[in-house]
């Protein structure tokens, strides 16, 4: 398969025609890891989202190889929700070479494997993550990496549910200082923060429901329904535990904010 330089070259000799070009990089846009895995290499600069290697139901011998092939391609790769024999096989591969670095994020359970002269580029859109209680940080330390993988810069303050409203006033107060462009807000329980934060600010609000609930309102459904019925406009809702999906939308309102 052609690289885009040398598609690039053939299209401005006249060797290629306009469309043949499309057709051949929209090709070079995905790359096949030994019959197991479609790898869309090219998704951010398409998008503005890299591709996360999504762990669960794969064996650490799947991931390592596909961990391969993206930083042969990328000089880097992001691992989500991996498993503790995954992240021995990587540590295996990765600790011995000189020329990589390996992140473990044990809290959000992410890792993050790039050569060490591999530099995120840094954007100047801000993002704030706001946490309703404690039981939310796995989530929100999700959403806070891929953001700032992604460019952003990120501030944090957690634990400042409406069980102590006094609480969220403060760091409110600091990140609408520091112009925030967008705000992630995590609840569980009845999911009611994100709706009270989208009232008192006049940035987007992206709410997160946590499966922290019991009850009526288990696996996080009371909070979503919650987040869903909120009368408070500008609050747009993720799925359940989706800290990537807020920190990945977060960081494409930032950048496109900071952009214009």
């Amino acid at each position: 398969m052609k690289s885009i330089k040398e598609i690039l070259k053939n299209l401005l000799s006249g060797n290629l025609s306009l469309s043949q070009a499309e057709d051949l990089l929209r090709a070079s846009f995905i790359k096949n890891v030994e019959g197991l895995a479609q790898l869309d290499v090219f998704r951010d600069l398409r998008t503005g989202i890299p591709e996360v290697i999504f762990a669960p139901n794969k064996t650490p011998t799947m991931v390592l190889n596909i961990v391969d092939s993206f930083v042969q391609e990328k000089h880097f790769a992001v691992v989500s929700k991996y498993t503790e024999e995954q992240k021995t096989l990587l540590l295996e591969k990765y600790t011995i070479q000189q020329n990589y670095e390996m992140l473990i994020y044990e809290l959000a359970k992410i890792i993050i494997i790039k050569e060490k002269t591999h530099i995120f580029i840094k954007r100047s859109g801000v993002v704030g993550i706001i946490s309703a209680g404690s039981s939310d940080v796995p989530v929100a330390e999700e959403a806070k990496i891929i953001a700032e993988i992604m460019g952003a810069k990120v501030l944090t303050s957690y634990d400042v549910g409406i069980a102590g409203i006094h609480r969220i006033f403060k760091p409110l107060q600091q990140m609408i200082k520091e112009r925030v462009d967008v705000i992630i807000v995590l609840a569980g329980m009845e999911g009611t923060l994100p709706g009270v934060v989208a009232s008192l600010i006049d940035v987007p609000v992206i709410g997160v429901p946590i499966s922290s609930g019991y009850g009526i309102g288990k696996n996080g459904e009371g909070a979503l329904i919650t987040m869903l019925q909120s009368c408070s406009p500008g609050l747009l809702v993720v799925n359940i535990d989706n800290g990537f999906g807020a920190g990945a939308s977060a960081a494409l309102i930032a950048n496109r904010v900071q952009k214009t």
